[in-house]
Order: structure tokens, then sequence, then C-alpha cells
């Protein structure tokens, strides 16, 4: 059996805890070193006006150059025409892609959120709904109207503007639905036909 020997913990920290030189701490010639006084601190100013608190920019990379930046797009545009080339063959009579427009990001984007509000739920299914993911999709929206002013056709404007109201008012009716539900059943029953929120 081995024999128990006690062990002992020395303190070597130079200094206590306000700052001061410990008076048994061993200084050796190497780390005693003159300390040069602190500069002068600055000549105090008059306080100025506050600027308000404005979000700083992000440090996003450099853009690329005028010149990659045709030269991607070339490529691009290439290879999207091979690819059309390409399930044309395989699918004879197939209607060419419809272009990208305004439009249809739109609609891509208000279909998302329609789905993520549960609007593509089976009859007869608990509807899913995720909340969060539907009003980052309608602010989205709200970023896209606002970047856009000024700069978008009459009937743009009327579509982009058609697509967010419908969305608010959606999102506006399940949270209430949800907020009304819970209040009202107790907390284990989760009835067919309520909707959940995901998370």
């Amino acid at each position: 059996m081995s024999e128990n020997k006690p062990f002992i913990i020395t303190d070597r920290r130079k200094f206590t805890m306000d700052g001061e030189l410990r008076p048994d701490a061993d200084a050796s010639p190497a780390e005693e070193r003159e300390v040069a006084p602190p500069p002068p601190a600055p000549p105090v100013e008059a306080p100025q006006a506050v600027a308000p608190e404005s979000h700083p920019e992000p440090d996003y990379p450099p853009p690329p150059t005028a010149e990659q930046t045709e030269q991607a797009n070339a490529a691009y545009q290439a290879t999207s025409e091979r690819l059309d080339t390409a399930i044309r063959a395989a699918n004879p009579g197939a209607d060419h892609p419809p272009a990208m427009t305004f439009e249809t990001l739109v609609q891509s984007v208000y279909m998302t959120a329609i789905v993520q509000l549960g609007g593509a739920t089976p009859e007869g299914q608990q509807p899913q709904v995720d909340l969060l993911g539907a009003r980052q999709s309608i602010d989205m929206l709200g970023i896209l109207a606002e970047k856009t002013k000024d700069n978008l056709t009459d009937a743009e404007k009327r579509f982009l503007d058609s697509a967010l109201f419908e969305l608010r008012m959606a999102f506006l009716e399940i949270t209430q639905v949800i907020a009304r539900s819970a209040a009202a059943k107790a907390p284990d029953a989760a009835g067919p036909g309520k909707p959940s929120i995901v998370r």
C-alpha cells in the first residue's frame, strides 16, 4: 500500500489582487524592467453632438472587375443555353423554359411564404406552420419593395403590393388562430386541424 504524501500549493503570482508587487515574489533580473511612464493624456475637447447610431457597413469582399463579371456572365449564358438544348433534346415538344422576370421572382417568394403559413397542407392533415420562415419571406418582399421604389412599372408595383398585402393579412390571421387555440386548449391536447408551429 502506498503512503499518502501531502502536496503543497505555491502561489507564484508576482502581483496581488490590487496590482501591487507581492513581497515574497522572486523577481529575477531578466524580469526586472523599467516601466516607461505612460504617455500624457490627450487634451480633453468639448463634447460634440453624438451622431445617431448607424449600423456599420458589412465587410464584403472586393467586387469582381468588369472583365470578370463579363466573362462569368458569358459562361453562364452559354451553359444555360446548352442545358436548355439538352432538356429539349430529351423531351421533344417541350416548351422553352420561361424567362425570369420580376413577377416570377415575387411569385416565387410569395409561394414560399404561403407554404410556410401552411397553405399547401393536404385536406384532412394538420397544417405545419413555420412562422419565422414566413416572416422572413414576407420581410424579403418588403425589402424588395423598399429597394425598388420608384423603379417599377405600375403593373409590377401593383403585383408586389398585392402580394405583400395578402401575405401580411394571412400571417396576422394565422398568428391570431394560434394565439386563440393556445389560450383555449390544455397544453397537452393538439386537436386535428389546428396548426402547430414548426421550430
